[in-house]
């Protein structure tokens, strides 16, 4: 069952050797600069300890379990261990007339904030086979996409690509039916790192539509954890419900409808890959046609709403 549960290891693993290798090939060939003013080295040295540190308590948690409120405190120093390491949120807002720059514990806030909400966002949304790597892999590529058109570090791109690589050999042995799982550590894993390259990658650039680029490439989970936390309030009318999980996720209620797992991931698959392209459209083009794609993917999707539940729908089995 070790390799079954644990497929987050390999997706770990598969990770660091490509950082290592790449990182090795670009300093070699001056194309990357770890040292100097962006300290980059202190920083990934950072973002490790700060994977290490989420990864004990996560396989903890796979082995035997933790309370939930041990596992947001594990998250949670994750977290500040990345934000000592100078990962930061340091602004919140530029436009042309200037911008709002916080001070530093404001920045520390906002950037733990950050980290620990994506890291659970990406590890709710892990319900069915190949779903939260699936999703994972979309958020890659369209941030990869919108570090090369925002000019952004060569080390943010380094990264994602890396992880892109590792979640695209992995994600074949975890679709349905799936022969591995990702586990508790490798959904973490995949947040954490997500929100991390995503404040790596915007780094040198703070434009309103480029802040809001990763709010909106990373909506779905998010939106989903948003429901889940006020959903949990209300039912247990206590903070302590936010906690107890349930199957009300968007997943649940798509499969309630009567679709099978497979459609249900490839329903969601398709709704984030729609946000990634209205993100990028939106930072290449501007906000008019980004909305216009919107109208005109929301059509399609009115006008084939009755086929798909004609044709497309089976029988949960």
């Amino acid at each position: 069952m070790l390799c079954r549960d644990y497929g987050g290891l390999a997706v770990i693993a598969g990770f660091a050797v490509s950082i290592i290798y790449l990182l090795i090939v670009s300093t070699m060939e001056h194309t990357l600069i770890l040292t100097g003013p962006d300290n980059y080295i202190i920083k990934l040295l950072g973002f490790f300890l700060g994977v290490l540190v989420l990864s004990i308590f996560c396989f903890i948690d796979d082995l035997k379990g933790i309370p939930a409120v041990v596992k947001l405190l594990g998250q949670t120093l994750a977290a500040v261990v990345v934000a000592f390491s100078g990962i930061r949120i340091d602004q919140v807002f530029v436009n042309s007339f200037g911008g709002v720059i916080t001070n530093d514990f404001v920045s520390f806030l906002i950037t733990v904030i950050w980290i620990v909400g994506i890291t659970n966002a990406i590890n709710l949304i892990d319900g069915l086979d190949g779903l939260s790597s699936g999703i994972s892999i979309i958020s890659c590529v369209s941030l990869i996409i919108i570090f090369s058109l925002n000019g952004s570090p060569l080390i943010s791109i380094i990264l994602i690509t890396a992880l892109a690589g590792a979640l695209v050999g992995f994600l074949p042995f975890n679709f349905n039916p799936a022969k591995t799982f990702i586990g508790d550590t490798g959904s973490n894993f995949l947040g954490f790192s997500l929100a991390i390259i995503s404040i790596l990658g915007l780094a040198k650039t703070y434009t309103a539509i480029v802040i809001l680029a990763p709010l909106i490439i990373f909506a779905l989970p998010l939106l989903d954890t948003f429901l889940a936390v006020i959903r949990r309030i209300i039912k247990t009318r206590s903070f302590k419900g936010i906690f107890k999980a349930d199957r009300e996720h968007l997943h649940h209620k798509i499969m309630k409808q009567g679709y099978t797992q497979k459609q249900t991931v490839f329903i969601l698959y398709g709704i984030s890959a729609s946000l990634g392209m209205f993100a990028i459209i939106l930072l290449e083009n501007g906000l008019f046609k980004a909305i216009s794609f919107a109208l005109i993917v929301i059509a399609i999707a009115s006008i084939g709403y009755k086929d798909i539940i004609k044709t497309g729908k089976e029988k949960p089995q």
